[in-house]
Formats: C-alpha cells, sequence, structure tokens
C-alpha cells in the first residue's frame, strides 16, 4: 500500500529516541523528509544518522516548553524542505508519583511541556499547514482511564486529548486533520523506567504484560508504523479520533 509519504515533509518532535523516533523512522523510510528535535545536540545528531540511512532528515535542538521552540522548527522545516505537511508532537512523560504527593512544581513544569508546549507547537503548525496537513499528539492511554502511580499524566493528558478533539473541529473546514494516538505498553526506554520502579521490575513487567491481551509488550517499530499511516494522505478521513496502540489493554469503547 502506497500511503502517499513520498516527499512529504514532516516535524517530530521528542524524536531521538522512544516512540518518536519510532515514528520518524517509518516516515523517513516511506520516502518523507523528517525534521526532528530532542533536547541535547548528540542524541540529536545520533537520531539524524541513523534516519539518514533510511531517508532524508534533519535535526534541531529544541525543548517543548520553550516559547521559541514552535516557531523555530516550523520555519527550519520550511527553510530546509520547502513546505510543511504535518507534525508529530512527542513529548517525554511527566514525573511519575500519585496525585496526593507530586510537588506544585512538577504539575507546572509538566503543564509547560506536555500540555501548553504541545499546544503551542499544534497551534503554529496549523498556521501554516495547507489543506491536507496533519497534526498529530502522542498522548497515552491515560486519555481514556488512569495508570497506576502516574497522576500527573493522567491529569494532563485527557484535557489535551480533549483540545485536540476542538481543534479537529476548528480546522477540518481548512481541510486540516487533527488526531491522537494513545500508546499503551510499548516496549520503550521510559516503560522499562516506569517497570524499575516496583520492587520486581520483572515481576511487574509480568503481571502488566499479563493483563494485555495480546499477551505481551507492543514494539516501537508497531507504533511508528501506525503513526506514519495516520499522518499520511491514506488518512484523509481520519480526523478528531484518538487511536489505541495497545495490544487491546483499554476495554472501553
Amino acid at each position: 500500500m502506497d500511503l502517499g509519504l513520498k516527499n512529504k515533509t514532516y516535524i517530530v518532535t521528542g524524536a531521538t529516541r522512544g516512540l518518536g523516533l519510532a515514528a520518524a523512522r517509518e516516515l523517513a523510510a516511506d520516502g518523507a523528509h523528517v525534521l526532528i528535535s530532542g533536547r541535547t545536540q548528540e542524541a540529536v545528531d545520533a537520531a539524524v544518522t541513523e534516519l539518514n540511512t533510511l531517508g532524508s532528515a534533519h535535526g534541531v535542538v529544541a525543548d517543548n516548553a520553550a516559547p521559541d521552540t514552535a516557531d523555530r522548527l516550523v520555519a527550519e522545516a520550511r527553510s530546509r524542505f520547502g513546505g510543511l505537511d504535518g507534525i508529530l508532537i512527542s513529548v517525554g512523560g511527566p514525573q511519575a508519583g500519585p496525585v496526593e504527593t507530586a510537588p506544585e512544581s512538577a504539575w507546572r513544569d509538566a503543564f509547560e511541556s506536555v500540555f501548553l508546549g504541545a499546544l503551542r507547537l499544534a497551534r503554529t503548525a496549523a498556521a501554516t499547514l495547507p489543506s491536507g496537513g496533519v497534526i498529530g499528539f502522542v498522548l497515552s492511554t491515560s486519555v481514556r482511564q488512569p495508570i497506576p502511580g502516574l497522576g500527573i499524566s493522567n491529569g494532563l493528558r485527557p484535557g489535551l486529548a480533549m483540545a485536540a478533539k476542538t481543534l479537529a473541529d476548528e480546522l477540518g473546514p481548512r481541510g486540516i486533520r487533527v488526531l491522537g494516538l494513545l500508546p499503551g505498553r510499548i516496549d520503550t526506554d521510559r516503560v522499562r523506567e516506569l517497570d524499575a520502579l516496583a520492587p520486581d521490575p520483572e515481576a511487574a513487567r509480568a503481571q502488566a504484560g499479563g493483563t494485555i491481551p495480546l499477551r505481551r509488550y507492543g514494539s516501537p517499530e508497531e507504533f511508528g508504523k501506525v503513526a506514519a499511516f495516520l499522518l499520511s494522505p491514506a488518512a484523509s478521513y481520519l480526523t478528531g479520533i484518538m487511536v489505541p496502540v495497545d495490544g487491546g489493554a483499554l476495554r472501553s469503547l
């Protein structure tokens, strides 16, 4: 199946590892130009080197929470590749811990990065995207049900999902799609770090995997392929949706 990605240009934030990098790999391998961002030059350079073995990539050191990041990334994509067709907004997970004891500083920092920074990127991209453009948010299954021990994520991601659905209504008349991806237990560094917080990480992983109908964690590649499809012209009639990539772990419709 031809996804229609050849010579399209996408920004993928937080793409030096994990889900962002997995999505960038699939986009580049299918012929898209990819501009990635990350927080350190070393990480950005390593990711770009890998992506350029698959296709066409460029990187920028940037923090989603910084007020100038959105303008910088959009300007760089247009300058480097001549346009912009979509953006995948991926941010690292906020500090783990319960709602009851998470410090206010952690809530404020997470709001700047997870919520406000993501929304700023979406609005800035929307101002320049043509008809057929797409804005994707990498969220979490915590949009639909809370994840134990991730109080801040449980609090912020559902609000961002509703903002994304509202933006889909607002941008739809211009032919711009907006959607979200809800990863569950995907075998990334972040998920392994969360498992490691348990007294017995291997037992915690086995227990979590046992609650998933497919009885295993997903691979980053599996997530990346779903992301590439949803961002592609092949998904041109999909907007305002939240797509779980979780092996069936969510029990809601």
